[in-house]
């Protein structure tokens, strides 16, 4: 017989070894580590081909 408390017990395990397990997958390689690091700033690149388009329709 499986209890409640046992249930959230192992849930909350294997939650915990999945976030660690991305985390490493992430983190460890090198190339994908700088790639990832590179997408932070793409929010704030400025958007030249969008603003062509717009101009275009105009």
């Amino acid at each position: 017989m499986v209890h409640s408390g046992d249930a959230k017990t192992f849930l909350l395990l294997l939650f915990f070894i999945t976030f660690v397990g991305i985390v490493l997958y992430v983190f460890t390689n090198r190339k994908r580590s700088r790639r990832l690091e590179s997408y932070k700033n793409i929010p704030f690149e400025d958007d030249d081909v969008g603003h062509r388009k717009d101009t275009d329709n105009e």
